[in-house]
């Protein structure tokens, strides 16, 4: 058959194909349960906020004025330590320019949202108990919560919260179903289920512990009315099994499948991990091989999916002399700086000292690069070309990082919208995977 095509000059110009009348339409009907399953498997990123970090504190341990209290130790451990630009910059490698900024961001941040997400542990760091002391502290936690997002001021309560639940093994199966009964009746006794609750699953070891929990959610949803699907949680990553089953086949991606679209995250257990790949306690790290193997497959996993990734802690403590307190920032400063050049946006911060070098680093990061990322995305918005030839891929992650940059407080609204000549808005189409398709037909 033949058909139009328009020349420069405004004719039509011949061309000819080949194939027969109808052939598209057959080829998307045999795809069209491959398209369904992309799109069920693969939506992308939720587009929401991620938190750059979780702070783990003890059933026990957790208070009304916890978050408040971490801000306070994290400001005092600063103007102890590094109450300048200066003398930040001089600990943690930062030229003058980025560390006067990072340093005043750092001090604004640690006074109006000092936490991001916290996890009220119920795990390792609550261990065992008699029954009746677990169930008051659960009892305890869902009613703190519920008054800290009433509350709603980000010095006091993070934008994300929830507990960890113990883990889904025979041994304390019971003891956790019940843990997360009673602090998810709590929270619905006293209203509903708050927007930035998290649940966190720990040591899972197969796809069915996953399916476990599902099903508890379901069976919550079902009792108190809920939409289905309206509970999420974290899977976490803290034993060998989950990357590598006893088949020899990879086990994050069946994990994935096996939460039905509920698993919001998956998170490494740095310390768990490597003790169980034999790695003696001096050498477990996050860059140690073991764990970048680890959280490589975990990466390739959630790609598309939608489920977002958080690296591990570090253990050493920013206490002591002056000198201690320096290197175990520079530490942990370092460790950050890898986990986000490597995409894990997120990790655990163990002690409010960790604090101002996990903002330090995460601010650092996007305000050394925000200019020519403005940029970059700014041509590509424009199609005026340039040094580096863009693709939509690349302009999502542009957009992802001025967004990500903007959510945490690294950027302001008004400076990255003067480099950009785009708003808010515009930069979350391009983040969007198909408004990055619709792009392509527009350039």
């Amino acid at each position: 058959m033949t058909q139009g095509r328009p020349e420069a000059n405004g004719t039509q110009a011949a061309v000819t194909t080949t194939f027969a009348g109808g052939v598209a339409e057959r080829i998307g009907a045999s795809l069209a349960a491959v398209d369904a399953e992309l799109d069920r498997r693969y939506p992308g990123d939720p587009g929401t906020r991620q938190p750059v970090h979780t702070v783990y504190v003890p059933g026990d341990v957790f208070a009304a004025d916890t978050v408040r209290s971490w801000g306070d130790q994290a400001l005092a451990l600063l103007d102890e330590h590094a109450p300048d630009a200066g003398s930040l910059g001089a600990v943690l490698g930062l030229d003058d320019a980025l560390a006067e900024g990072v340093h005043d961001r750092v001090r604004a941040k640690l006074r109006r949202e000092p936490v991001e997400d916290l996890r009220i542990d119920f795990e390792d760091g609550y261990g065992n108990r008699p029954d009746a002391e677990e169930d008051a502290a659960a009892a305890r936690a869902a009613r703190l919560v519920t008054e800290a997002f009433a509350d709603g001021e980000p010095s006091r309560v993070p934008p994300f919260l929830g507990i960890r639940l113990k883990c889904m093994e025979a041994a304390v199966r019971d003891r956790g179903i019940r843990t997360l009964d009673i602090f998810l009746t709590g929270l619905m006794d006293a209203g509903s289920l708050p927007e930035g609750l998290v649940l966190t699953l720990p040591k899972v070891t197969y796809a069915e512990q996953v399916t476990a929990m599902v099903r508890l959610c379901e069976e919550f949803e079902k009792a108190r009315d809920l939409a289905p699907g309206r509970i999420g949680f974290e899977i976490q990553i803290e034993t060998s099994q989950s990357i590598l089953g006893a088949d020899g086949r990879a086990t994050v991606a069946r994990m994935i499948d096996a939460a039905e679209g509920r698993a919001t995250g998956l998170h490494y257990g740095t310390f768990d991990y490597s003790a169980c790949c034999g790695v003696s306690a001096a050498h477990q790290s996050l860059d140690h091989p073991v764990a970048d193997h680890a959280k490589a497959v975990m990466q390739v996993a959630a790609a598309g999916t939608g489920v977002r990734l958080s690296d591990g802690s570090t253990n050493v403590l920013p206490v002591g002399p002056a000198e201690q307190v320096h290197a175990a920032w520079r530490l942990h400063h370092d460790l950050v700086r890898r986990s986000l050049a490597r995409a894990y946006y997120q990790g655990w911060d163990m002690h409010p000292g960790h604090l101002p070098t996990r903002y330090a680093a995460v601010y650092a990061f996007y305000r050394e690069g925000y200019e020519r990322a403005a940029a970059r995305i700014a041509a590509y918005a424009g199609n005026a070309g340039g040094s580096v030839m863009d693709e939509p891929a690349t302009a999502k992650a542009l957009a992802g990082y001025l967004l990500r940059g903007l959510d945490c407080g690294a950027l302001g609204d008004d400076e990255v919208a003067a480099a950009t000549g785009l708003t808010r808005s515009d930069l979350e189409g391009f983040a969007s995977p198909r408004r990055s398709a619709l792009t392509v037909s527009a350039n």
